[in-house]
């Protein structure tokens, strides 16, 4: 395809902005290619700025569960706009979307909005600390938090992508202060916390891992991390920033049953708009500022923009049998591109939970970031390359999920797997 105008804006961006990106896997570095331009998206599809249609599986990584400019999320946007865009003052809207968040996670309690998932996880640490007055951290390898200092410890997304351990510019007594544990690894875990467990704040787990690829729990792991935190008096931190509203009306927590103390939100809840939100146990939520000590703000938080986006977007995500569309067809096309690899004899592992899917070039099963690293990353770049010479765009890297929005017809997906069977077929030539 052409790419001219996207090549040249990307020339332009680079003398203005680090990479000529404003987050890093968006460089598209490590499948050695230029990233695209976007200009405008409509249902499962975007357009470049070259023209170039695209069924998009990326949805502004995960947030566009309902496609891009859904009718009544726009109409939803337009009508609010009518009374301002922010005023550094509470509104109806905020107690709107809590009380939809609540009515949809019982573990939550009290929810405090922020504008962003990495303030969310980053502030649900700060209060693990200030409600147990301890200061260690422990978070699993693969699993990324945001860019918050005590959390890129072996963390995944970007920076696995770009082969960073962690970051310069991190005080080394900060990573100090987080230990990094094998995800999927309860024995692990249970040693550790028996050590070090009345000295350990809190306990943050992605329930459902989706940055270093798409790795479900192993059996009992949820639930080990549950039994042994709570023994402890450690605060479990389930960060549903990706998973919540996305693998179910719930959240990963009601698909295994599993109440943990405080959970971090955002992309869906947003419903494409800049948010995040923290929310859990009345006991421990109370501890935030201006109910109690421990403090956090800002000046964005809330915003009537956002809210009125994520409400509708909560609001037709309770559609009957919404979920159960969602996931048909990520099972179909998951299952589509796991038969066409291994028709042309490609070693491939496929995973799907609700409308997340990931994939992996490997002939072993993918259970943690050790596995996911050793996938065949080449191939990987091969397929990317691949699948975006046919329309179709996907993450540019081997260490992000996939998404499937309701917008995702029949026809979208069958256009999808016959790209890939071509691709697979000349990569495996």
């Amino acid at each position: 395809m052409n790419s001219v105008k996207s090549h040249h804006l990307f020339t332009q961006a680079r003398k203005v902005t680090p990479g000529g990106v404003n987050s890093p896997v968006r460089a598209c570095k490590s499948v050695e290619t230029d990233p695209l331009f976007i200009h405008s998206g409509d249902g499962c599809r975007i357009t470049d700025a070259d023209g170039n249609e695209y069924i998009d599986y990326i949805g502004s990584w995960g947030p566009l569960i309902l496609g891009h400019r859904h009718p009544a999320v726009i109409q939803a946007i337009e009508a609010v706009l009518q009374r301002g865009t922010s005023f550094g003052a509470p509104t109806d809207l905020e107690t709107e979307l809590a009380e939809l968040i609540m009515a949809a996670i019982p573990a939550i309690d009290m929810v405090r909005m922020v504008n962003s998932g990495t303030e969310a996880t980053m502030s649900a640490i700060r209060l693990a600390r200030g409600f147990t007055g301890r200061d260690r951290i422990i978070k699993f390898d693969g699993c990324y938090h945001g860019h918050a200092d005590t959390l890129l410890v072996e963390a995944g997304s970007g920076v696995a992508t770009l082969g960073i351990p962690g970051s310069p510019g991190v005080p080394e007594g900060f990573a100090a202060l987080t230990r990094s544990l094998p995800f999927n690894d309860l024995d692990t875990f249970e040693k550790v916390m028996n050590a070090e467990g009345d000295q350990t704040a809190g306990v943050i787990v992605e329930p459902v891992a989706g940055n270093m690829g798409m790795i479900p729990p192993a059996d009992g792991f949820l639930d080990g991390l549950r039994r042994i935190t709570e023994q402890t008096g450690t605060v479990l931190i389930f960060d549903e920033v990706m998973t919540g509203f996305r693998v179910a009306h719930g959240g990963a927590q009601a698909l295994y049953n599993i109440t943990p103390d405080l959970t971090t939100l955002g992309k869906v809840i947003g419903g494409g708009l800049p948010v995040g939100a923290y929310g859990g146990r009345r006991d421990i939520m109370s501890h935030i500022a201006p109910e109690g000590p421990v403090y956090q703000a800002g000046t964005l938080s809330g915003n009537p923009v956002a809210m009125a986006a994520g409400i509708e977007t909560l609001k037709q995500l309770n559609a009957p049998g919404c979920y159960d569309d969602l996931e048909e067809s990520t099972r179909h096309l998951v299952a589509g591109l796991g038969q066409a690899a291994q028709q042309a004899g490609i070693k491939i592992q496929t995973t799907s939970i609700g409308s997340m899917f990931g994939l992996f070039f490997s002939d072993e099963p993918v259970v943690d970031f050790t596995s996911a690293k050793s996938c065949d990353l080449a191939m990987f770049t091969a397929y990317y390359k691949g699948m975006r010479d046919k329309g179709i765009y996907l993450a540019p890297s081997q260490f992000e999920a996939g998404f499937v929005s309701t917008a995702h017809d029949e026809a979208a997906i069958e256009q999808t797997l016959s790209a890939a069977r071509d691709v697979f077929a000349q990569v495996a030539a």
